[in-house]
C-alpha cells in the first residue's frame, strides 16, 4: 500500500520514492516586480532544499506551470531552475518537468525533458500519473495528481493552502490536487465554488473532493512551526466540500 505523506504544499509518494509539487510559477514576482523578502528564487530553492532533507527522494516531479510567462522563459527564470534541479542533485534525486498551460516555451528553453506526464509506476503500488490537470489526461492511471488549481481553503477568516483528495473520482481512478508551490499566488478559495469552476477536467464532481491542510505548527511547541528546518507539522484533514461546506 502506498502512503501519501503531506508537507508544506508538496506530497510524497513512499512507494514511488517521489516527491511531487506543482505551479511553481517561476519568473512570476520578476513579470509583476512583486517578490517576497528573500526574493523569489531564495524561497522556492530553500523550501524545496527542506524537503528534499527531509524525504530524500529518488524523484522530484512539478506538475506543470513551472514557469509563469506563456510566450518566454527569462534566463533568471532559466537560473531559477537549473538551482532548483541542483539542489535535486546534490540529494541524489532526478528533477522531471510536466507541461502545464503556462509553459508552451519551456520545452524549447530548459536543457532538459519536459514531460506531457509523467508516470510513477512500482510494483504493489497505484499507477501515478502526474500531470498539470489543464486538459484531459490520455494515459491510464490508478490515480492522478495535478495542479492547476491552486486550491486553498478559508477557515474562520484565515485562508490556507490546501490539498484536495477524492477516491475514484476520476475515470474510477484516485485524484489528488496540489496547491500552487509558488507563495505568490493568492490561490482559489474552495469554500463555495461549484465543479465547472475548478476550471479541469479531471474535477468532475468538486462534493467529492475533501480538503487536506497541512499545518506546520501542529506539534510545535515553541510555535515555530518547521521553516528551514525541522519536521514539525501534520495535516489536518476533513470530510468532503459537499459536507464540509455546512461546517465553514
Amino acid at each position: 500500500m502506498t502512503t501519501t505523506t503531506f508537507d508544506e504544499r508538496a506530497a510524497y509518494f513512499d512507494r514511488h520514492d517521489a516527491l511531487v509539487l506543482a505551479d511553481l510559477h517561476v519568473g512570476r514576482g520578476e513579470a509583476s516586480a512583486v517578490s517576497l523578502p528573500l526574493g523569489e528564487r531564495e524561497d522556492l530553492v530553500g523550501r524545496l532544499e527542506r524537503l528534499v532533507t527531509r524525504f530524500d527522494p529518488e524523484t522530484v516531479v512539478v506538475a506543470g506551470d513551472v514557469v509563469h510567462t506563456f510566450d518566454r522563459v527569462s534566463d533568471r527564470s532559466l537560473e531559477t531552475l537549473a538551482a532548483l534541479r541542483e539542489v535535486c542533485r546534490a540529494n541524489g534525486a532526478a528533477f522531471e518537468l510536466v507541461a502545464g498551460n503556462h509553459d508552451a516555451a519551456l520545452a524549447s528553453a530548459w536543457e532538459g525533458p519536459v514531460h506531457e506526464a509523467y508516470v510513477l509506476d512500482a510494483a504493489d503500488a497505484p499507477r501515478t500519473v502526474v500531470c498539470h490537470g489543464h486538459e484531459a489526461p490520455t494515459t491510464a492511471a490508478d490515480r492522478y495528481v495535478i495542479g492547476h488549481v491552486h486550491p486553498t481553503i478559508e477557515i474562520e477568516g484565515d485562508r490556507r493552502p490546501c490539498f484536495l483528495r477524492g477516491d475514484g473520482v476520476y475515470r474510477g481512478a484516485d485524484l489528488l490536487v496540489l496547491p500552487a508551490f509558488t507563495r505568490l499566488a493568492p490561490g482559489v478559495a474552495v469554500n463555495n465554488i461549484r465543479t465547472g469552476a475548478f476550471d479541469s477536467p479531471l474535477v468532475t464532481d468538486a462534493d467529492e473532493l475533501a480538503p487536506v491542510v497541512f499545518d506546520s505548527k501542529a506539534g510545535d511547541a515553541d510555535g515555530a512551526g518547521d521553516g528551514a528546518g525541522g519536521n514539525a507539522g501534520e495535516p489536518l484533514e476533513f470530510p468532503p466540500l459537499g459536507a464540509f461546506r455546512g461546517m465553514l
